[in-house]
């Protein structure tokens, strides 16, 4: 019995986001919200809330034994990338790009 959860349009770069997610991919819930509580990077409490709230989409699905939930799948996919501009010497402007991306998780039990 699969669960998902979705955050679409979230500011980090998804090269960045790849690195944190390849942590917990495959690992059981506990052990997956525990190295993320510990990891020093931004994508960290963002992918720790959306795993917690793909726990809760499984409670409300009926899955009753939610410790035997592991992480099936991450992916971190690009979303639209804002562009900025910055003034420069000489009347030039230089491109800023703020990238975006959407993260799912799909939870399963084991």
């Amino acid at each position: 019995m699969e669960t998902q959860a979705k955050l679409r349009n979230v500011r980090l770069s998804p090269q960045k986001a790849r690195l944190v997610v390849d942590m917990v991919r495959g690992k059981g819930i506990q052990d997956a919200l525990n190295i993320l509580q510990f990891a020093p990077q931004k994508t960290a409490p963002i992918l720790s809330k959306l795993l917690k709230s793909a726990v809760a989409n499984a409670e409300q699905k009926g899955i009753s034994d939610v410790d035997a939930l592991f992480v099936k799948t991450v992916m971190v996919d690009q979303g639209p990338v804002l562009k900025r501009f910055m003034p420069r010497a000489q009347g030039r402007a230089s491109r800023i790009r703020k990238p975006t991306s959407h993260i799912t998780v799909v939870l399963d039990v084991k």
